[in-house]
């Protein structure tokens, strides 16, 4: 059965929906800035990925100005509406529809605003219900009156990807009609703290593939994308931006932190996704790297790509340099993003790099180009626990 892409929504340092990502990406124009936003004695020594607006500029946007809501809700319900507004969808559609989404940070954000007044044994009821990841779910698919299957996902880095394929599934499988996907995280001095105690911090932007990079920058952010069968898309006479056409979902099962010295779950994923796609791999005209900017990603990651193409590797490059990495939004973010490549034949640069990583030797796109034959797209994930997804769109 196939499966259409008819919404797409997103918030990121990019900006605040889908047209001023699409800007920013064809003029080159990096999200990063120097951390400000968050609380944390980090501020001034590292960049990242931040959402321009504050957390009440968030409500205001979201008609929500009264709600105690938590940045990461407040980015994916904007983000969420966006791409079902944009499906021209509304409440009175009787469809089995879905919502899955994922997130990583979750409440945490908002729990650390209360988290001294807990130490000290006041009342902080407020953060209580708002720490699970699946609490902005929960609102979410409420306030777009989604009732017929609701979950959310975990799976670190990969999070948002694999929620993707799981709608997909549930679609191919008769279960649903339709799918709202994705996933949405707002920094939080917890994930910036445990990055950087980790050493995986790149205090400027980073530099995916690069020989000198240095490691990631973190960022925040959400994306949706509407997926429908075929059917349901049809008969509402609904415009699809893509068909979501193939798709890996494997574990490296090396290391809790690492990926292995080839890649290895990572070929398996991008192998995975051609076969259901049935396309050889000379047919992806353009590969969305997950391409972190670290030491361990980068090699094997890379090593993953010449064993799936070996001298065949197609215009490639990481979009990190232009959101941050958005952790559990990451997968959903460069899902629209290929998208919007696919969509426009466009091929979006690999900002910042110099100089090839001599493990593998490959050289990203470094400038915007055209590409008029464009019609597969290959977008990855890979995850710390080994969780490797790709995804395979295709034009509809």
């Amino acid at each position: 059965m196939e499966v259409y892409v008819t919404g797409i929504g997103m918030i990121s340092a990019l900006g605040a929906n889908v047209p001023t990502a699409l800007d920013g990406l064809k003029l080159g124009r990096s999200g990063l800035r120097p951390l400000h936003r968050v609380a944390t004695r980090l501020q001034g020594r590292y960049v990242a990925g931040e959402v321009a607006f504050s957390d009440n500029e968030l409500a205001m946007r979201a008609a929500l100005p009264d709600a105690d809501l938590t940045r990461t809700t407040l980015l994916g319900y904007l983000a969420a509406s966006e791409a079902w507004q944009q499906a021209g969808l509304g409440a009175a559609d009787t469809n089995r529809t879905g919502f899955i989404s994922a997130s990583t940070v979750g409440g945490t954000g908002h729990a650390e605003q209360h988290y001294q007044d807990f130490l000290d044994q006041k009342p902080t009821p407020a953060f209580i219900d708002t720490y699970d990841n699946g609490d902005s779910t929960e609102f979410i698919s409420r306030r777009l009156g989604i009732r017929d299957f609701v979950t959310t996902v975990n799976t670190a880095c990969a999070s948002s990807a694999n929620a993707i394929v799981l709608g997909t599934r549930l679609i191919q499988q008769g279960v649903l009609d339709r799918v709202v996907v994705g996933g949405t995280d707002a920094l939080a001095r917890f994930t910036l703290n445990g990055f950087n105690s980790l050493l995986l911090l790149d205090p400027t932007p980073c530099k995916p593939f690069d020989a000198q990079r240095k490691g990631i920058n973190l960022g925040e952010g959400a994306a949706y994308l509407v997926l429908e069968s075929e059917a349901v898309a049809r008969q509402r006479g609904a415009r699809p931006w893509a068909r979501l056409s193939g798709y890996g979902l494997t574990n490296d099962a090396h290391h809790q932190t690492a990926s292995s010295p080839n890649g290895y779950g990572l070929q398996l994923a991008m192998r995975q996704a051609l076969r259901r796609a049935d396309l050889a791999p000379a047919a992806i005209g353009y590969l969305n790297a997950h391409g972190t900017g670290t030491a361990n990603n980068d090699v094997t990651e890379g090593q993953a790509i010449r064993e799936v193409f070996a001298d065949a590797v197609p215009p490639f490059s990481s979009t990190k340099p232009f959101t941050g990495h958005t952790l559990g939004a990451a997968g959903a973010i460069e899902a629209v993003i290929s998208v919007l490549a696919l969509t426009h034949r466009l091929i979006w640069p690999n900002l910042n790099f110099e100089e090839p990583i001599a493990d593998h030797g490959l050289v990203p796109a470094q400038a915007l180009h055209v590409a008029p034959g464009l019609q597969h797209v290959l977008s990855t994930s890979a995850a710390m626990g080994g969780s490797c997804c790709a995804l395979v769109f295709s034009k509809p």
